[in-house]
């Protein structure tokens, strides 16, 4: 019985956010982005002004900070990550589907150039082209770098950059659905 606890527990945290299909890379009209774009030198057009929903999902997220992760949870007793993004958006009356594979074709793809706060990211964390997870942009540095805020499953739900190498090679692409 214990190892029949230890395999499924092991066999939660290996999945993560749940299930997924494979994306397929869509391309813009004016710029394919590719899957592990060098995020660091990245300029952005975001112009620091966000709106009112926005301010309130980025503090609905960020009160969240700290929570600890949780397969398939989406309360303050704990979250995966496109839980804490259902939640969040839910939370300001914006309705989102509850696994990041539906999350990942909601709203417009973006470029990440064009990414602003409250946009969603996707990633591969597990390798390959499969939405394996997802964030929420908080801030938009002046040198362009992205912060998520997100349900990692090794230190709950954190802020994380763009600009470090591991979310950078995972990075998929961003939608806006607001």
């Amino acid at each position: 019985m214990k190892n029949l606890f230890f395999y499924v527990f092991a066999m939660m945290v290996l999945v993560s956010c749940g299930s997924s299909k494979t994306v397929v890379k869509r391309s813009s009209p004016t710029k394919t982005v590719a899957k592990s774009p060098d995020l660091k030198t990245l300029s952005s057009h975001y112009s620091g002004n966000i709106n009112g929903q926005i301010k309130e999902i980025l503090k609905d997220a960020e009160k969240y900070l700290g929570a600890p992760y949780k397969y398939a949870g989406n309360t303050s007793a704990g979250f995966d990550c496109s839980g804490l993004v259902s939640k969040v958006f839910d939370e300001n009356d914006k309705k989102l589907p509850r696994r990041s594979e539906d999350q990942s074709n909601t709203g417009k793809e973006i470029s990440i150039k064009e990414a602003k706060p409250g946009d969603l990211v996707f990633f591969a964390t597990s390798g390959g082209s499969r939405v394996s997870h997802v964030g929420i942009v908080q801030d938009i540095g002046n040198d362009g770098e992205v912060k998520f805020i997100h349900a990692s499953t090794s230190k709950g739900v954190i802020i994380s950059s763009l600009n470090e190498r591991y979310w950078n090679k995972a990075y998929l692409f961003a939608r806006r659905v607001l």
